[in-house]
């Protein structure tokens, strides 16, 4: 085989790959890193997106990422949907550990992944423009040892 073969067949396996490893099904994947990892009331996580089949299913999720430190077993955000001038508010509260101390969340050295639902197969019901936006809600400010938040929104498998 010579390179210039051997050069097109890595290109077409490499372009297969990125093609089709790709998840089609993500709308939207925004992660914020905090400064200094301390997670401040004003610094919210926000996306827009647009929808146009209000009909459609999708799953919302809260990504976060925190330290071996992080104080807490738990954590409370306030997730505020926007659309035509409306706000929606709710305020949700995660077990990040169990009563053990044993972290629920994906280990990486000292950090723990969590991706955690927010609203699933859910439907906006209308057509626009949609801001999404993410804020801590514990009685901390800044909340300490929290390296990244953000949000995931794709249709449901």
């Amino acid at each position: 085989m010579t390179r210039i073969q051997l050069f097109v067949l890595l290109a077409a396996f490499t372009c297969t790959q990125l093609f089709t490893g790709c998840d089609t099904n993500q709308e939207a994947d925004i992660n914020m890193e905090i400064p200094m990892r301390n997670w401040t009331y004003v610094n919210k996580v926000r996306t827009l997106i647009d929808i146009k089949d209000g009909a459609a299913k999708r799953d919302i999720y809260f990504k976060l990422r925190h330290t071996a430190d992080y104080r807490y077993a738990n954590i409370y955000i306030l997730f505020h949907l926007k659309h035509a001038g409306k706000i929606t508010t709710r305020r949700y509260e995660y077990r990040l550990a169990q009563p053990d101390g044993q972290w629920n969340g994906a280990g990486s050295g000292n950090l723990y992944t969590y991706k955690l639902p927010l609203l699933t197969n859910y439907s906006f019901g209308a057509t626009g423009r949609y801001e999404l936006e993410i804020e801590q809600n514990m009685r901390d400010n800044p909340l300490k040892e929290i390296s990244d938040v953000g949000i995931s929104i794709s249709k449901p498998l």
